[in-house]
């Protein structure tokens, strides 16, 4: 199978979807579900994320990820992958950059990891890069070209998701991709935990409504979840709630007071305190920042 040749014609579709529906920031979100394609012209600035788990095929450029000391960079023919919710900073360093990212579906894994050989266990952290394999390349493209016929997407994509899906579990992660299937596993578990997060930043959460999500003691809800993440729960929260106030701020020119309340903050010292230590500069010389650029980082 000619991985070269298959990922060249993804590059021109994925491209073309995105010169065509990119934003300002270079996303372009598809009508299939959890897809997305990304174009950056310059390398960028840092983007802070809490990523969650996601396969990001390169097709052009160069990026690097970092979660706390772990950094991966990767590029052209490489694929991204992220098995957990975890907190990233990444940045393209190489342009012009592409790339297509898929939101991995934990119920599809659900279906299909019974149906296949178990894989061997799997230790590596949850964000790693490898060589894009070709079925994976190939499915991938087999998707993509669905945007070109609108009326296939509500019949076709569905199968060609859980194609794609199948060659990620025969792949060399399979493993760690099957845990994120598992109904009762710490996995799915703690996602629930994170889905209520990702919904309700700005409220005030305790550990116990978070725990009884995930069907866990507080305390082994707490080991769990930073075991899966690297974060607490309350650290998890925060940054939801200081990457939603910078997005308010660069993308909206929203004031950072303004923001800071809008996402749960009942103190604007100790935001201006928080986002200074998670951003390296206090939140309105960042807006400024930002403005003066002309343009927000890039995620995944």
């Amino acid at each position: 199978m000619n991985t070269t040749r298959s990922t060249d014609t993804l590059l021109d579709t994925v491209r073309r979807h995105a010169d065509t529906h990119a934003n300002d920031d270079g996303l372009a979100r598809t009508p299939i579900p959890g897809l997305t394609t990304i174009r950056a012209h310059a390398p960028s600035e840092l983007a802070h994320a809490i990523s969650q788990p996601l396969l990001c095929l390169v097709l052009q450029g160069r990026k690097q990820v970092s979660m706390g000391a772990h950094t991966v960079s990767f590029g052209a023919g490489d694929s991204l992958l992220i098995t957990a919710d975890v907190p990233t900073v990444s940045q393209v360093t190489q342009a012009p950059y592409c790339s297509v990212v898929l939101e991995l579906d934990p119920s599809v894994i659900a279906e299909l990891a019974p149906q296949m050989q178990d894989a061997d266990d799997d230790d590596a952290p949850p964000v790693r890069s490898d060589p894009t394999d070709a079925e994976v390349a190939d499915a991938a493209l087999r998707l993509m070209r669905l945007l070109d016929h609108p009326a296939s997407i509500p019949v076709l994509h569905a199968q060609r998701v859980r194609e794609l899906h199948y060659w990620l579990l025969a792949g060399r992660h399979g493993a760690a991709i099957r845990r994120l299937g598992w109904p009762a596993g710490h996995a799915r578990r703690v996602a629930r935990a994170v889905a209520v997060l990702r919904a309700d930043f700005a409220r005030a959460i305790t550990v116990e409504e978070l725990a009884a999500a995930a069907d866990m003691s507080p305390s082994s809800f707490h080991q769990h979840f930073r075991r899966t993440t690297s974060l607490s729960p309350l650290q998890f929260q925060k940054q939801l709630r200081l990457i939603e106030a910078r997005r308010l701020m660069q993308a909206e020119g929203v004031a950072a007071s303004n923001a800071a309340f809008a996402v749960g903050y009942e103190s604007a010292s100790q935001f201006s305190r928080e986002y200074r230590r998670m951003f390296g500069a206090p939140p309105a010389q960042d807006r400024d920042a930002a403005k003066r650029r002309g343009q927000a980082p890039v995620d995944a």
